[in-house]
């Protein structure tokens, strides 16, 4: 048999009556399934133990993982071949902690409280494709690494030293809280995971056969960078907010790289190296995206590949090619060395007015 363990938040509010329907019925489905277990509600916060038959355990998990009543899920503990039942005579009994003021069950309401305010900490720190194993109940410490292909983006901020330079503390982490969130949700809107912040930088990555995704989320938050820039007010940082974005697709190691103490989810290899490289030549091709050769053979014919030529790219030997989009939203709408004398003449501009 297995054992479930998990919590999670209320997506909205719920009655009373509400949480005794959830009771009655999983009661109903679960004595059918042979399932028991027991169901804590306190101050938004599920907390559920499961036990029965593996598929079965699996199967209403899966339901309760898609349960829009749900939210921030985590699978706290597994525990497979199970012999006995920790709830044998409950099907499932539901217990509401928040009508309990027994002294013996406040630490038991501190307790979920803190497991719940850690979740939402955990999910705010955590890549999202470790927070998905923890869901499911899977340690995301047992994946091993393994090789397989990615489209890898890489994206920075250009002037940053600028920016770190003219503007106050408040104002830096502003502009790049912009920037990351903006490629958050166009990345992970696409289907591709965010995988580190390094300083102004970004760093994505996409399925080997996701490259029109890829291109559509650069593009997305080329797009979403531009309407921020034109609504920000004249004399905000947001209006300098320019990036570039390289793509890069190859064989990557996908895996816990780190050491003991520390380790990160992440993919390393020359596919990175690529994307981190031609992104840098943005600044020299005058284009805010720009690609491999090998992302340029994935995409799909409703694409009009623009080549650019053939580079040499610091600490690789071969040579690369590189290519970008005729998209309006690709191009600088002036030379490099123009837009960063734009950028560093808005921040001193910005810094005088701060003075006064």
């Amino acid at each position: 048999m297995k054992r479930l363990t998990y919590i999670s938040s209320f997506s909205r509010s719920l009655t009373k009556k509400e949480i005794e329907s959830i009771g009655s019925i999983s009661q109903t489905n679960n004595s059918r399934e042979g399932i028991t277990g027991v169901l804590l509600s306190c101050n938004g916060i599920f907390f559920q133990i499961l036990e029965g038959e593996e598929d079965r355990i699996d199967r209403l998990y899966e339901k309760i993982l898609k349960d829009d009543r749900h939210n921030q899920i985590l699978c706290l503990k597994t525990e497979l071949n199970i012999t006995d039942r920790r709830f044998p005579e409950w099907s499932m009994e539901v217990i509401s902690l928040d009508e309990n003021n027994d002294i013996l069950m406040q630490p038991i309401k501190i307790l979920l409280q803190t497991l719940g305010e850690s979740q939402t900490i955990l999910a705010s720190y955590t890549q999202s494709g470790v927070l998905q194993a923890i869901e499911h109940g899977i340690n995301p410490l047992t994946l091993k690494p393994q090789y397989t292909e990615k489209i890898v983006l890489f994206s920075d901020v250009i002037s940053f030293s600028s920016i770190t330079e003219k503007l106050q503390v408040a104002e830096v982490v502003d502009l790049l809280n912009h920037f990351f969130t903006i490629c958050t949700n166009a990345i992970t809107a696409r289907g591709g995971e965010v995988t580190k912040f390094i300083g102004d930088c970004v760093m994505a990555y996409f399925n080997g056969d996701r490259a029109d995704a890829a291109l559509q989320a650069s593009l997305d938050i080329l797009a979403e960078l531009e309407v921020l820039r034109n609504q920000a007010p004249a004399n905000s940082p947001l209006r300098v907010l320019y990036i570039g974005i390289g793509l890069s697709k190859g064989i990557v190691l996908e895996g816990n790289i780190g050491s003991q103490t520390k380790k990160e989810y992440t993919v390393i290899g020359d596919a990175v190296n690529v994307a981190a490289r031609i992104e840098s030549l943005t600044r020299q091709l005058n284009r805010f995206l720009v690609f491999s050769a090998s992302v340029r053979a994935g995409l799909s014919d409703r694409w009009k590949p623009v080549r650019l030529g053939d580079f040499h790219t610091k600490g690789r030997e071969s040579i690369v090619e590189v290519y970008s989009v005729d998209d309006v939203l690709t191009f600088q709408k002036s030379d490099f060395h123009k837009l960063k004398q734009e950028i560093k003449q808005h921040l001193e501009l910005i810094t005088c007015q701060s003075i006064r």
